[in-house]
């Protein structure tokens, strides 16, 4: 009997890197279809939300194509969500960087590093990852303190403590480097520029939409 594919949507509103995302989730197995047909989130196993650039301008995208409340639908529902980047702070009430409302798919707000001596904003290049969620199932097989790769000069603060998934340090500042609460995941860094960590992450979250 053959094994079944999973398809994953990868959500095309203008703001991601697109084919990263899906050359990465393609090597883990997945079926990937870039879309922003909300039909097509409806029918996939699971729905990624990539994302690079400025806060607002990913949201306005959002709304512009009317992928907002279907996006907002389908997490309520349980649909599998992965968001990745700035798709992870656009899923957040508001964010520091910009005016406009985020998803609100999660509570909480988008701030800026603090500025220090000698601290390099944006936070850029590979850190350590604190499992704050030792049994969240992205981590599945992965060792604590396993290195990913960030851009980015926001963080989101969660208002619930216990959805941070994970933690990293940069300067002094511990900041939220994933969430996860029911069938909503994300997380800060860039698992498709993560290596083989990154890619065990992407197919621990293809097993999840797909069982």
């Amino acid at each position: 009997m053959s094994k079944t594919v999973a398809k994953i949507a990868l959500v095309d509103y203008g703001v991601g890197n697109l084919h990263s995302a899906r050359k990465g989730l393609e090597a883990m197995g997945a079926e990937v279809c870039i879309s922003a047909d909300p039909r097509v989130f409806e029918s996939a196993a699971g729905v990624v939300l990539p994302g690079v650039g400025a806060f607002d301008a990913a949201v306005s995208r959002l709304v512009e194509m009317d992928l907002a409340a279907p996006l907002k639908e389908l997490a309520a529902r349980g649909k599998p969500l992965l968001g990745i980047c700035l798709g992870m702070q656009v899923l957040f009430d508001s964010s520091e960087e910009g005016q406009q409302p985020g998803l609100g798919i999660l509570p909480g707000r988008v701030r800026r590093f603090q500025d220090e001596p000698d601290l390099t904003i944006p936070h850029m290049g590979w850190n350590r990852l604190h499992f704050d969620q030792p049994e969240c199932l992205l981590w599945n097989g992965l060792p604590e303190g396993s290195w990913v790769y960030f851009v980015h000069s926001y963080y989101v603060e969660p208002v619930e403590k216990h959805d941070t998934a994970a933690s990293t340090v940069h300067g002094t500042q511990r900041f939220s480097a994933a969430v996860a609460r029911g069938a909503v995941w994300a997380v800060q860094f860039h698992p498709e520029k993560s290596a083989q960590t990154g890619l065990h992450i992407l197919r621990n979250f293809i097993h999840l939409a797909s069982t």
